[in-house]
C-alpha cells in the first residue's frame, strides 16, 4: 500500500492514543481514506494486520459506515440530502439535476466519465430548514433547486477546464 510517510507517522501516533488497538480502527480507516481517496481490500488487510486484528473486524466497519468509500470516487463530491425535509421540497429533482449534468446514467455513488465528480444521495446534512441541501466537497449549499444546482454545476466544470 502506498500511503504518504506523513500518513504512516499520524497512523502510528494515533494508535498510541488507544489502549486497545482495535479502538483505533475508525481513526485509521479515516486517515487512509484521506491519503488513498478510499478503502481498497487492501488497505482493510493492512490495517487489520497493523491492529492485529482478523480481517472481517476491519471489513465490518468499513461496510457498516456510509462514509467509507470502497472504490474511488470523483475529483469532486457531490452528496444531495434524501432526508424528509430535503425530498419534501425537491431534493431528488436536485439530485437528477445533477445527474443529468455528470453522470452517463445514474448509479449509487457513480463517477463521471472524466472522473471529476461524483454524486450522492446522503442521510441528513442538518440543514433542514434551508433545504434542500447539498454538499459539495466540504461547501454546505442551500435552498439548492433545479436552477441553482445547474449553477453549481456549470461552475465545477469551468474549475475543471481551467485546471486543464
Amino acid at each position: 500500500m502506498n500511503l504518504k510517510p506523513e500518513t504512516l507517522k499520524r497512523i502510528d501516533e494515533v494508535i498510541t492514543h488507544y489502549p486497545v488497538k482495535r479502538s483505533a480502527t475508525l481513526p485509521l480507516l479515516h486517515l487512509v481514506q484521506e491519503d488513498a481517496g478510499y478503502i481498497s481490500d487492501e488497505a482493510i488487510a493492512w490495517i487489520a494486520k497493523k491492529l492485529e486484528l482478523e480481517l472481517i473486524n476491519v471489513l465490518e466497519v468499513v461496510t457498516f459506515y456510509p462514509m467509507f468509500k470502497r472504490k474511488p470516487i470523483g475529483r469532486r463530491h457531490i452528496k444531495v440530502c434524501r432526508t424528509l425535509s430535503c425530498a419534501l421540497v425537491g431534493g431528488y429533482k436536485t439530485c437528477e439535476t445533477f445527474e443529468k449534468e455528470f453522470l452517463t446514467h445514474a448509479g449509487p455513488t457513480e463517477v463521471s466519465p472524466d472522473g471529476e465528480v461524483t454524486v450522492e444521495f446522503v442521510e441528513c446534512l442538518a440543514s433542514c430548514g434551508t433545504a434542500p441541501v447539498v454538499l459539495i466537497d466540504d461547501v454546505l449549499h442551500e435552498k439548492v433547486d433545479c436552477a441553482k444546482a445547474k449553477q453549481l454545476a456549470a461552475q465545477i466544470k469551468a474549475e475543471a477546464a481551467a485546471r486543464k
